[in-house]
Formats: C-alpha cells, structure tokens, sequence
C-alpha cells in the first residue's frame, strides 16, 4: 500500500528547515576560525558552503521528481546503480548519519554548559563535559524509549525554543548589541593553507547538512514537481541567509582572536554583546537548544532502521516494536550505547570530520547518477531538470570530491574510520540478502 501525499510546501521547506538547523551553526564557527586568518574568510566560507549546498538541491529536485517516492538515497543507489549501494547508505545512517550526530551535539551542549569552568582543571574538565554528555544522551534515550507521545512533546518545545533563541540573538545583535564592524578585518590577502581551507569547509559543509531532507519523504509530498523544488532550495536558501546573519552577529560582537577555536562561540559572542549576565544566559540557552537536535536525531534515526531490519536488510532486533510503548525500543537503546561509545573516544571536531567525510560519499554518489537517470531517461515525463545542466552537477561533484580528498589527507584517522565503516556494511548485505533468499 503506498503512501498517500499530503504534505504541502509549507511543511516540506519547514522539515528542510528544521533538519539544517542543528549543532553546526552552534558550534562550527569557532573551529572554522582556527583555521582561517580572518572574520572574512569565515563568512565567505559560510556562503560559499551554501552555494555548494543549493547546487546539490538542485540535483536532487531532479533526483526526486524523477524517483518520487520515499527512501532519498537508499531509493536512488538501489535504482540506478545496485541494491548493495542503497543498503549502504542506509548502513552508514546506523553509525554515522544518526548516532555520531547524537555525540556531536551532547558533547556541543556539555561545552556550552562547562564554558564558564576555568580552563586550568585539566584532566577533570575533560572528564566532566565528556560525562554531561553521555548522560544527556542516556536521557533522552529513556524519553524517546517511553513512548512517541512524551518523545513528541519534548522534542516540539526544544523545538520551539531553538527558533525563539535564534531569532532572539539575531534581533537583540542588531538592536542593543554591544558589538563593532571593526572586529571583522577586511583585509583577505593573507596566506591560507590548502589543508586548512579543506578543514573548514568541512565543517560549514556539516552545518548544511540536511538541504536533502525532503527527499526522504519525496512519496508523500503533494505535486512533487512543484513542492520538492520549493521545498529544498527555498529552504536552503532560508538557512543560508540565518547562517549569514548569526555568523555576521559572532564576528562583530568579539575579537577574532578571542573567537579562534571556540566551541560554545554563541555564548562568547553574547557575552561581549550583551554583558556577562545576559550573555551568560544566552549560553545555557543555546545549550539547550542543541538537544532539539540530539532529540531529534534519537527520535527518527529508529524509524529508518526499523524500515531496513522490516525489509529484511537489517539486525531483526531493529524490527521489534515495544509491546507497551509502540516505539522500536531495542533500536533505541542500541543508538544511544552506540552514540555514547563515540563521545567517549573521539572529540567534537573528530566526530563531526569523520560523519561529514561519510556523508558526502553517498550524495557525491547520488548525483553522479543523476547522469545514469538521463541516459537511461528515468521518470522523463515527471523531472524537474536542474537548471545549468550539466554545469550545477558537476560544480557538487568536483566540490565535493575536493572536499573529500583534502579531509583524507589532512584527517586521515577520521577518513579512513569513515571508509571503513562503510566498507563493512558490504559481508552485511550480502548475508542478510542470502539469509532473506533462504527463507
């Protein structure tokens, strides 16, 4: 039975919205900066990562609208390459699309809320953020474990409270803030290596993730040759302008050497905006609203292994549904011991390098084959055809592949961890396709 389509544009660009939103824009900016010699450098990375990221909207409206139906890339790698390619991206959601970003963001929320700890403790600060965080994700694993109806009704405030601060640092940065356009150095002509622009761009580039979210849920979305094209580059475009004008609020409340490697670099800039009372209170703020992501990601990431582990392409775990509280509790449980077991061995900016360098394999892969989908005139009668064909495509891919070679260079232990990941969901396939046919 398919699924009826009664999502309207409005929703869909709000979803696109949503799912960009997250730990980047709270956390990025500061890495960014201690790669990069100036404010300007930081904001033109942050425009140009949403220039690469509407480019791959852009492909995958077509993508879409060729394959409207639900599944995105796991849909899109089945059809125009093998079913082992599809599978492997759903594999690669397990380890990395969901649960590394889960530790991502408790470990942004546990530098927020310890960002006005002296930083001499050592070892003992260290071991604190490394445990606010794990415990935050055992949590909100037990909310989400209790049932839809609690999960659903945390996640909508964290939600609401995310817009309601964004909006409320961007307001009160140009209306009382405290801040100079003359922390922002306009000169660019200084030196800037080539590994640290890869680093960079790496990290902008994870902040965007999520331009592709509608193609998820492409079956269910009224007058796909309208609504996906709305929906993702109208939403991406959303983004890019609040990415703009947080990034412009950062760099002009506080010097750039301040800023430089600052994770928590909201709470920084608010301080020097506002004072240290109110900035201090927009900090936690801004700790709090990365659990809306963190809830977010333990709430969906289940869904997509349930769907796998039903289609026979999963651990059967995966498949069982709580008899009392209706959720895919093992699921649940198993995420969150898998996101814990990232906080606890890598750093932020480890997990984020190695879940953007596995992230961009499979869209790099998707759009390669929006090439295959023409030659071999896939869905022709319902395409939107990508504007600047075959000029857009190949500006993502070369970006992209770019990106990725850079990273495997600079950061070879996260790449190489990415690459094997990945690798490993090959015997899986493979088994559970021989154990499928067998019964």
């Amino acid at each position: 039975m398919k699924v009826s389509r009664r999502i309207g544009w409005v929703t869909a660009m709000s979803i696109v919205v949503a799912n960009m939103i997250g730990a980047g824009i709270f956390t990025t900016s500061g890495l960014m900066a201690a790669n990069l010699p100036n404010a300007i450098w930081v904001l033109a990375f942050w425009f140009a990562a949403g220039i690469i990221a509407i480019s791959g909207a852009l492909c995958y409206v077509e993508l879409a609208t060729r394959m409207p139906d639900q599944g995105g890339e796991y849909l899109y790698l089945t059809r125009l390459y093998h079913p082992v390619f599809g599978f492997l991206s759903g594999w690669t959601s397990f380890i990395v699309g969901f649960s590394a970003p889960i530790a991502a963001s408790a470990l942004g929320f546990a530098e927020y809320i310890m960002a006005n700890q002296a930083v001499d403790t050592g070892i003992d600060l260290f071991l604190w953020k490394k445990t606010i965080a794990a415990g935050i994700i055992i949590v909100f694993t037990v909310i989400h474990y209790l049932g839809i109806k609690l999960g659903s009704y945390v996640q909508n405030i964290l939600t609401a409270l995310k817009i309601l601060i964004i909006l409320g640092l961007v307001c009160a940065g140009i209306v009382v803030s405290k801040g100079s356009i003359s922390h922002i150095n306009n000169f660019i002509g200084e030196h800037i290596n080539t590994f640290e622009f890869g680093t960079a761009m790496m990290f902008a580039m994870f902040a965007y993730s999520g331009w592709n979210a509608t193609a998820y849920i492409g079956g269910e979305v009224k007058n796909p040759r309208r609504n996906l094209l709305v929906s993702m580059l109208g939403g991406t475009v959303i983004v890019m302008i609040i990415y703009m004008a947080i990034n412009f609020f950062i760099f002009s409340s506080a010097p750039y050497d301040v800023l430089k490697g600052s994770i928590p670099i909201l709470k920084v800039a608010s301080v020097y905006a506002f004072g240290s009372w109110i900035g201090e209170t927009f900090g936690i703020l801004c700790g709090l609203a990365l659990l809306s992501s963190l809830s977010a990601y333990i709430m969906i990431g289940p869904r997509v292994y349930f769907a796998m582990a039903r289609d026979r392409h999963f651990f059967p775990f995966a498949a069982k549904i709580h008899p009392r509280y209706g959720v895919p509790g093992r699921s649940i449980i198993i995420q969150g011991l898998l996101a814990v077991f990232f906080v606890l061995i890598g750093s932020f900016d480890q997990i984020i390098v190695y879940l953007e360098y596995a992230l961009l394999i499979f869209p790099f892969l998707a759009v390669t084959g929006l090439f295959v989908a023409r030659k071999r005139k896939i869905g022709e009668a319902t395409a939107v055809k990508t504007p600047g064909y075959p000029i857009i495509p190949l500006f993502f891919l070369m970006a992209s592949l770019g990106l990725m070679v850079i990273a495997f260079v600079n950061r070879p232990i996260e790449s190489v961890s990415a690459i094997i990941t990945i690798i490993i969901g090959v015997p899986l396939f493979y088994f559970w396709r021989k154990r499928f046919k067998s019964k």
